[in-house]
């Protein structure tokens, strides 16, 4: 198994040791990471610039389109509230998207609480909560009823959500959920989620297969928002 060498990504999406434009490199010392796996994912591959830093909103864009099959009107959307959210109005580094109570929210699904008094919110994925997700998929791939385990076992350990960062952290698993299901809807195979989520590595040899737009992801929400309901009151 080879090594990559310790290096530098410099302003470009370019990775010096990797031959190829979209390899996967994890970052390196200096780059700015994000607690959203799926943006620092587009990092790793060199979708957006790969230090992370000083990416522009058409970038943003233009790497959600390409990578995750997102509709212009979403991406855009997206992308736009969540700068005006930190008051970014063109450039962000992906550091800069963890300010605590904006857009970033506790019971992240991979990532420990912000503490109290912190400004930002760790960016450094927990392990233990990465194996977590596997007793939330018995049976091998994640549907909405897995993601409504997830989220309702997170926001049980964490400080409560606020009823905005509850839709928000529901709208994040609504959008991966539909993002990566496989072809009919069934779900996403566990190895892919924990590529994503564990590794923020798009999956080998997955690609998008639909355009996700934001109708259909709110209605995912919502059924997502349907079932934590129902897991929480329990059996009947």
């Amino acid at each position: 198994m080879s090594t990559v060498v310790s290096h530098e990504h410099t302003t470009g999406k370019a990775c010096p040791v990797q031959a190829l434009k979209h390899a996967f490199c994890a970052p390196q010392a200096g780059d700015s990471r994000s607690v959203c796996p799926a943006l620092n994912a587009m990092a790793n591959h060199g979708y957006i610039p790969r230090n992370g830093k000083n990416i522009s909103i058409p970038t943003l864009i233009a790497g959600a389109r390409e990578v995750f099959g997102l509709s212009f009107v979403f991406a855009a959307g997206l992308v736009v509230v969540t700068m005006l959210s930190i008051g970014k109005l063109w450039t962000v580094d992906l550091f800069d998207l963890g300010r605590h109570g904006r857009i970033e929210h506790d019971a992240s699904l991979v990532h420990g609480d912000t503490p109290e008094g912190k400004r930002y919110a760790p960016t450094r994925i927990h392990r233990e909560l990465v194996e977590a997700l596997v007793g939330d998929v018995p049976h091998g791939v994640a549907d909405k009823v897995d993601f409504a385990r997830m989220r309702v076992r997170r926001e049980g350990a964490s400080p409560k959500l606020s009823a905005l960062h509850a839709e928000i952290a529901r709208g994040e698993a609504a959008l991966l959920l539909g993002v990566l299901s496989t072809a009919g809807g069934a779900g996403i195979p566990l190895e892919w989620l924990l590529s994503l989520l564990g590794d923020e590595r798009i999956p080998d040899g997955w690609r998008p297969d639909h355009t996700q737009g934001l109708v259909r992801t709110v209605m995912m929400s919502r059924e997502i928002k349907s079932i934590m309901e129902d897991l929480r009151r329990g059996p009947a």
